[in-house]
């Protein structure tokens, strides 16, 4: 009889412990949707007339958690906008759609800031590999269709500036 005590102090924490996670409410957390955030100009030209094609407002990712995140769950980009991925060396890249809500069109370029290939109207939540197919420094990422829209070409060329 003695030791009846504690174990009725246990059993009772054990109720009250259950029933409390019972009756908590679930926290929901509301996350901000990520938005554009210009960090420097980017343009395109033809490669035969070195005429402008169009100029872009660009993000830029660099480090790994930005190359790694890209445009991941965002749910809309503006047509004069894109992300721009900066690599430290030329090498065979290859992206994919996981957690990208939005049709991209995905330009692989060269160290000497050439279009070397693309993958047009990416599909968004893909988690196929879309491959450079060759080796690129910079990749860049607009809305799908914008490449056919402004006929894009490999061999065409970019410049950029940060901010």
């Amino acid at each position: 009889m003695k030791y009846a005590f504690p174990y009725l102090l246990i059993i009772f924490g054990m109720v009250s412990l259950q029933t409390a996670c019972k009756e908590s409410p679930k926290k929901v957390v509301k996350t901000e949707p990520i938005t554009f955030s210009k960090e420097g100009t980017l343009e395109l030209y033809k490669a035969d007339t070195d005429s402008l094609i169009t100029r872009l407002d660009i993000e830029i990712a660099e480090t790994e958690y930005e190359t790694q995140t890209g445009l991941m769950y965002r749910d809309a980009m503006a047509e004069n906008q894109g992300m721009l991925f900066i690599f430290p060396d030329e090498a065979m890249h290859s992206f994919y759609m996981k957690n990208t809500k939005i049709a991209l069109d995905i330009i692989y370029i060269d160290s000497d800031l050439r279009i070397a290939s693309f993958q047009e109207n990416a599909v968004p939540m893909d988690e196929n590999s879309l491959p450079s197919q060759v080796p690129v420094q910079y990749v860049l990422e607009i809305n799908a269709g914008l490449s056919q829209k402004w006929l894009l070409e490999v061999g065409d060329r970019i410049s950029y500036k940060k901010d």
